[in-house]
């Protein structure tokens, strides 16, 4: 066992733990709603230090990031556990384990075994995901460190559920964050197990601080595809920076929603629309190879400069970060 950061004790045993937005008072010999913070005998325990349950070389755009070095790879990694209990989790295998048993899987690897692998893979960069990355932070942490020394960069793929503690601890190492936005605050309360406004907090403050910045919105029939929602969901991320690039992904049915179709291409087109409307630059439509909402266009003249098809990039025409056409600046890191 691994001692936690951002705890403090309380008395009788109990902790209080300043991780993530759930702030849970742990007592002794339980567990956080995460399900891999322990609290013994006073003192509050990481269980999934160095756990490794996944890793994978994937691409960039799986994240999905687009505008954060296209056509790139990341090195991949998680750990069980997930500080949300989301009804159509499609890693519900590894976020919810360790609230179905009490033991803790994985493989045993260092942060010098995590960036050794990450290098030797040809990755540039490493992919904390899969579940929620907060609640390893100081897995995370260690390993982002030493990552940014080899020049290897460090991507959150998110909930956005991280305090403004950790999200302060490990903004100085990470280099983007695809951020969920899933809904409003009943979605939220009822589907996933927590609150909108934490969510809201954290976007503002990983941009305030330089992470570059993603958003993603799985949009699920009659749960968050009223114009309502997606017309709030984009002035938000406008009012933030109108930069952020945001992706409106199908749903599929999965873990315990399965009563619902897979999101159709037209409320897709419809989201992509309010976005772009509401002075968003760049909007994607996800889980959809082919359809081409996936396109990078230029926002001042609408030239195609990066064609995908799935994870694949088939077309790129720009230079140096600018279109071709007209000149204009594409926002992102690492752009072609």
């Amino acid at each position: 066992m691994h001692e936690a950061r951002l705890y403090e004790k309380l008395d009788e045993g109990k902790v209080k733990c300043f991780l993530c937005s759930q702030y849970c008072t742990i007592y002794p010999g339980k567990r956080g709603i995460c399900g891999v913070r322990e609290n013994n005998n006073g003192t509050l325990h990481s269980l999934v230090y160095g756990k490794v349950v996944a890793s994978h070389v994937d691409p960039i755009e799986k994240k999905p990031l687009f505008h954060f070095y296209p056509g790139s790879h990341s090195y991949s990694i998680s750990t069980v556990g997930c500080n949300f209990r989301c009804m159509h989790c499609q890693n519900f295998e590894i976020s919810q384990y360790p609230k179905e048993s009490t033991g803790i899987p994985g493989e045993e690897m260092s942060p010098e075994e995590v960036v050794e692998k990450a290098a030797a893979s040809g990755c540039e960069s490493i992919s904390y995901t899969y579940t929620e990355p907060t609640i390893f932070l100081e897995f995370a942490y260690d390993c982002a460190r030493l990552a940014h020394k080899k020049g290897i960069r460090n991507v959150f793929v998110s909930n956005g559920y991280s305090s403004p503690d950790a999200v302060r601890l490990i903004a100085p190492y990470l280099d983007a964050n695809n951020i969920d936005l899933k809904g409003d605050d009943a979605f939220y309360r009822k589907v996933v197990g927590a609150k909108l406004q934490p969510v809201l907090d954290t976007i503002k403050l990983m941009k305030e601080l330089g992470v570059w910045v993603e958003v993603t919105t799985l949009i699920i029939p009659d749960y968050n595809d009223s114009d309502e929602f997606l017309t709030f969901a984009a002035e938000f991320i406008k009012s933030v920076d109108a930069a952020i690039p945001w992706h409106v992904s199908q749903f599929y049915p999965t873990y315990k929603l399965i009563d619902k179709p897979r999101t159709p291409i037209s409320t897709l087109r419809k989201a992509r629309e309010i976005g772009l409307k509401a002075g968003l630059k760049y909007v994607y439509e996800g889980n959809v190879p082919g359809a081409g909402g996936e396109n990078t266009l230029c926002p001042s003249c609408g030239t195609l400069l990066i064609e995908r098809i799935g994870f694949s990039l088939t077309h790129i025409d720009m230079k140096d970060s600018h279109c071709k056409k007209c000149g204009a600046r594409i926002d992102g890191m690492g752009m072609p």
